[in-house]
């Protein structure tokens, strides 16, 4: 009688060592941390591609937010002329494209 219940308390824990809980692995964006001497360098770029697009100077550019998606940055700022625009960036803080808003 004690062999009956031996084998199958066996068989489960074999099959219990058998499974393992993988975590799954993490996506670039949450690898990717942009350190902050980057993220001028973002701020930097971002005020070129604005003065170029609106024609002024980037001294009279101005970013006035950054977010952080889970591939990709944005920056968000305004000319003095109260004109709206955002600059992405790629989950490696790479520039991607301007937009007018």
């Amino acid at each position: 009688m004690m062999m009956k219940s031996f084998f199958p308390a066996m068989v489960m824990l074999l099959l219990a060592g058998c499974t393992t809980s993988q975590q799954p692995p993490m996506q670039k964006a949450q690898k990717a941390k942009v350190s902050p001497t980057r993220t001028l360098d973002m701020e930097a770029l971002c005020k070129d591609q604005a003065a170029r697009r609106y024609n002024t100077g980037t001294q009279k550019i101005d970013v006035t937010g950054f977010e952080q998606f889970q591939g990709s940055y944005e920056m968000r700022g305004a000319t003095f002329r109260k004109e709206s625009f955002v600059c992405s960036f790629d989950a490696d803080g790479q520039f991607l494209h301007l937009s007018m808003r």
